[in-house]
């Protein structure tokens, strides 16, 4: 049988088996009708609440998130029904690799603003620098289905530069929260904390307002951006070797781990977006910014 025989396949026979496929078995349709449905109710979900409380961008980011993973999961079904199917791979592969971009595009907007209501002072990047940078790499992921050589080292450069990203600048908010509580520390032991006016003390001030109205909003709201941020890196941590191996390699073709390295973790950071949505917790983030 010649060695691109398969290539000539479009549907399965006894010449063309589903251990053929770049996958080898047929998309459980239980589990990936779950992450359809359950990305296209997040997706009306963060329509509506990111309308109500005019919070634009992340409506936009993590939109365009979910509705990747909704789209990708659907390629997915079409797949369950033929794994032959060049349209339901190239909506899967497209989309499921390239929508957790935007879902960490959603973390750096919402860092950037978190920067500069907490005090921009306490960061060594500028706000605008940590947004843009992350937005860029994140931009890195995109692919293209129709390349499988090319494409494949593509996708691992963007994933592996995303992956590095969000490494670094999940080290920088840790300085910038520890620079802060220094400073806040060294606040409160000055008898003269109270009568400082300094212009520069704006940013802190506000952020202590939307402690004394809601501080456990607040710090829900931090602990979900960051189980968010926790979730997205390991599932581009999972990507980089399963891509390394090649199409059609053994981690490729473990359906069970991705959906759990993948769809699960891509999956919770979407529902913590949602649950701890920014519009609610943190209010500095509405008028459309």
């Amino acid at each position: 049988m010649p060695k691109n025989y398969y290539d000539l396949c479009t549907s399965v026979t006894p010449d063309c088996p589903v251990s053929g496929t770049l996958y080898g078995y047929y998309p459980n349709l239980g589990a990936n009708a779950f992450f359809a449905a359950l990305f296209g109710l997040l997706l009306i979900a963060q329509l509506i609440i990111g309308t109500w409380t005019r919070t634009w961008t992340f409506m936009l980011a993590v939109g365009l998130g979910v509705f990747g993973e909704m789209t990708g999961y659907i390629g997915r079904l079409i797949m369950h029904q033929n794994p032959w199917s060049d349209t339901g791979f190239e909506m899967q592969i497209c989309c499921l690799v390239l929508a957790p971009s935007f879902l960490a595009a959603g973390i750096y907007l919402t860092l950037k603003h978190m920067v500069l209501y907490c005090g921009p002072e306490y960061s060594r990047l500028k706000a605008k620098w940590q947004l843009g940078g992350g937005v860029a790499a994140s931009a890195k992921n995109s692919t293209n289905g129709a390349l499988l050589t090319a494409g494949d080292a593509l996708i691992i450069a963007g994933i592996a530069l995303q992956s590095v990203t969000m490494s670094v600048c999940g080290l920088l908010v840790l300085d910038f929260f520890l620079s802060r509580r220094r400073a806040r520390t060294n606040q409160l032991k000055s008898e003269t904390e109270l009568e400082v006016t300094d212009q520069s003390l704006e940013a802190p001030r506000l952020l202590n307002d939307v402690h004394t109205r809601s501080p456990l909003r607040f710090r829900i709201f931090c602990w979900a951006i960051g189980f968010a941020f926790l979730t997205i890196l390991i599932r581009c941590i999972y990507r980089i070797p399963e891509m390394a191996g090649g199409w059609g390699n053994p981690r490729m073709r473990d359906e069970n781990v991705f959906l759990g390295l993948d769809g699960t973790m891509v999956a919770l950071a979407s529902i913590a977006f949602t649950v701890a949505h920014p519009g609610f917790m943190f209010p500095p983030m509405r008028k459309g910014r």
